[in-house]
């Protein structure tokens, strides 16, 4: 699996990834997710020249460099907020979401930020069960942030809050320091990631 910045090339593909993604919803009878419109090109060119959309590709396979999965984030109120995250269901259960959650992970206390946050329904198997297993916890009312009741007020204008959802959030360790010069290259993980922002 190869974690890498997305190209400008690639976004017409995260539309694809988007669409694909929404499908299992259907089988909910949530239709209304299943048919929202992808993120618009323009959009998704803004993150990707922030330096805030990363791509899943796993080299070795057919697809080659091709994107499996993407992320797209925003600092919000000193943490880094996962806005979106799909993994084409073509590509399911091969671990892309979590190694894109991990990238982020490794990514945010290097800009200061402490934490990871999304928002997500919390009665749908992949999402809130399945974040919860990764690593996030479900926020109370009262640890809600300025900025996560800004973004949940903007969810419900566009009619998510027909189902239930929940804020989570994901502590970070801080940042450690630089390794000094002299010291001996750690052992390659088994995710190669390149593309920092």
């Amino acid at each position: 699996m190869r974690i890498r910045s997305a190209r400008r090339s690639d976004l017409h593909l995260l539309q694809d990834i988007e669409r694909a993604a929404g499908e299992p919803f259907r089988t909910l009878g949530m239709h209304s997710v299943a048919d929202d419109d992808p993120p618009p090109l323009d959009l998704l060119e803004s993150y990707r020249q922030a330096g805030r959309c990363w791509v899943a590709t796993d080299p070795l396979s057919a697809t080659g460099d091709r994107p499996l999965g993407y992320v797209i984030a925003d600092p919000v109120d000193g943490a880094l907020h996962i806005e979106q995250i799909s993994v084409d269901p073509a590509a399911a259960r091969r671990g892309i979401g979590r190694t894109l959650i991990d990238r982020l992970a490794a990514l945010a206390p290097g800009q200061g930020l402490t934490a990871l946050t999304l928002t997500t329904f919390s009665d749908v198997p992949w999402n809130a069960p399945y974040y919860t297993r990764i690593g996030f916890r479900v926020l109370h009312e009262d640890e809600l942030t300025d900025g996560l009741r800004t973004i949940r007020g903007e969810e419900a204008q566009h009619g998510l809050d027909r189902w239930p959802r929940v804020c989570m959030r994901r502590d970070l360790l801080p940042a450690r320091p630089s390794a000094p010069a002299s010291a001996p290259a750690p052992e390659s993980a088994s995710v190669a990631v390149s593309g920092a922002p």
